[in-house]
């Protein structure tokens, strides 16, 4: 009899956004543009920062972080379904697929826990301005984000060694354009159980720890703002939490839609559309969001670009 955790599937094939030959023409097309601008753009911002000496602060710090972030976790996903787009082949191999799955979820994961970074940071610079400096000293500031790395990566480990448990002898598609924890889920043999109930405690807790340090760091941050006695110091204050802001609605807005809920109410198409846009989209728009508001990275830019002329 054959082992209970046999893997019978050696390969699995993605069958990517669309079978449509002519749409993945034009796919193909803008998924490059917004991989080559994601690439560029992030690795701009770092450079950026790196580069001028006003800008080596706590914020800008956790901001070099999320950019590099950034592009490893759309470079996960995207050159290799271009490379599928381009080949027309769509076969992955079940360890090259895990060894996906592993990096998108750690990637994604770090990237949660810096969002609560820079919310904590903004919550010390607006509500303890006093204490800024000891609070987010240089130390601390690398110890949090070392720790958002570390624990993302452990998190991601132990959902894949429990996938990598569990036995394919079934169907081998995958309706999606990469590996993700919930479609290689629907088409395990095995027992899921276990997945499932890791994924609803330990991943909702992952997930979500991060979301409530953002929301109790904004309702304390709006407070502070509504006591301040010029409207116009209270407005300039919370500007500086726009850009993060945003990010945070588009990251997580779609990130819970998809993951906080059971894995019965899966909806191929709905997933995909909406995994596109805070694996691909929301990566390549956050240099934009982070620069175009913020006339301290827009004066790094310009150095920048004296710099290379």
């Amino acid at each position: 009899m054959p082992s209970r955790n046999q893997t019978h599937v050696t390969e699995f094939l993605l069958l990517g956004l669309t079978t449509d030959s002519k749409q993945q023409v034009w796919l193909f097309t803008c998924f490059l543009a917004m991989y080559l601008v994601n690439v560029v753009g992030n690795s701009v911002i770092m450079a950026a920062i790196r580069g001028d000496a006003h800008l080596h602060t706590p914020m800008y710090f956790f901001l070099s972080n999320l950019s590099l972030v950034d592009i490893c976790f759309t470079s996960v996903i995207v050159p290799q379904m271009l490379v599928n787009m381009l080949t027309q082949a769509k076969t992955i191999l079940f360890a090259q697929c895990l060894t996906q799955m592993y990096f998108f979820v750690a990637f994604g994961i770090t990237d949660s826990f810096l969002l609560a970074v820079m919310a904590i940071d903004r919550y010390m610079a607006i509500c303890n301005p006093l204490h800024y400096t000891m609070a987010m000293s240089p130390r601390r500031c690398l110890l949090l984000v070392t720790a958002s790395w570390v624990v993302s990566h452990l998190h991601s480990l132990t959902h894949t060694v429990l996938m990598a448990r569990l036995s394919f002898c079934g169907p081998n598609v995958i309706h999606h354009f990469f590996c993700d924890v919930q479609p290689l889920l629907t088409l395990s043999c095995s027992d899921t159980s276990v997945n499932e109930l890791m994924a609803f405690t330990e991943g909702s807790f992952v997930v979500m720890s991060p979301f409530v340090f953002i929301i109790v760091s904004y309702v304390y941050i709006t407070r502070a703002v509504l006591r301040v006695p010029s409207a116009g110091a209270g407005f300039k204050a919370f500007s500086t939490c726009g850009s993060h802001l945003t990010v945070v609605v588009l990251f997580y807005g779609t990130i819970i839609s998809i993951y906080i809920r059971p894995s019965s109410t899966y909806s191929v198409t709905k997933d995909r559309v909406v995994t596109v846009i805070y694996t691909v989209v929301t990566p390549t728009l956050n240099p934009f969001i982070y620069s175009l508001r913020n006339k301290d990275v827009k004066q790094a830019l310009r150095k920048l670009a004296k710099r290379t002329v």
